[in-house]
């Protein structure tokens, strides 16, 4: 019998400390490692890490015994924070639900650049992190095809490569990357 898929969201919770001041360093330590992957790459040091979570490195190697532990809770928890802004767009109309979550998605690639390139793809952890991104914004996209707002020609898929792949494009800011996705948003929707 195959084992049941875990939920992305199941990941960090068995791993978030109970305790309150434990709970607030491993957020902090999460939210630091984002920030620090998101601005210099997989290589960001674990000691800049955790002086931008104000926290010790000990406590660090207390939550994220390895590099790898830290890099697959972080992608954990961005592929968490995405799926709950589907659940947080879901009663908008249809184009705005899935443009205001594809801009999310757009801000969580930027993270997982850096903990794919660590992780070359090795971890059980994007499986589930994958499948949870599809339960969370496939149905939005739907919505929108059914709506007559996002064309019927392609599916949940096609546009997460069409997005992936212009968030991997070097922009001059964030502006610009912003108006290059709005003109890609604009072939995709039907009216």
């Amino acid at each position: 019998m195959a084992a049941q898929p875990v939920h992305v969201n199941e990941i960090v919770a068995a791993q978030r400390p109970r305790r309150k001041d434990a709970a607030r360093n491993f957020d902090a330590l999460l939210a630091a490692a984002r920030e620090a992957f998101a601005d210099k790459g997989a290589e960001a040091s674990l000691e800049d890490i955790a002086r931008r979570a104000g926290v010790g490195i000990g406590t660090l190697y207390r939550n994220f015994p390895t590099r790898r532990h830290l890099f697959e809770s972080v992608y954990a928890d961005e592929v968490n924070a995405l799926c709950q802004v589907a659940l947080d767009v879901a009663g908008q109309e249809p184009w705005q639900a899935l443009t205001s979550w594809l801009h999310r998605f757009v801000e969580y690639t930027v993270t997982k650049r850096a903990i794919r390139e660590a992780l070359n793809g090795e971890s059980e952890i994007f499986l589930a992190c994958r499948a949870s991104m599809y339960e969370a914004g496939g149905p939005l996209f739907v919505r929108a095809q059914e709506a007559g707002e996002a064309r019927k020609d392609m599916d949940f898929d096609d546009l997460l490569r069409m997005v992936a792949g212009i968030t991997t494009t070097n922009f001059v800011d964030d502006a610009q990357r912003d108006r290059v996705l709005e003109v890609a948003l604009d072939g995709v929707r039907s009216c």
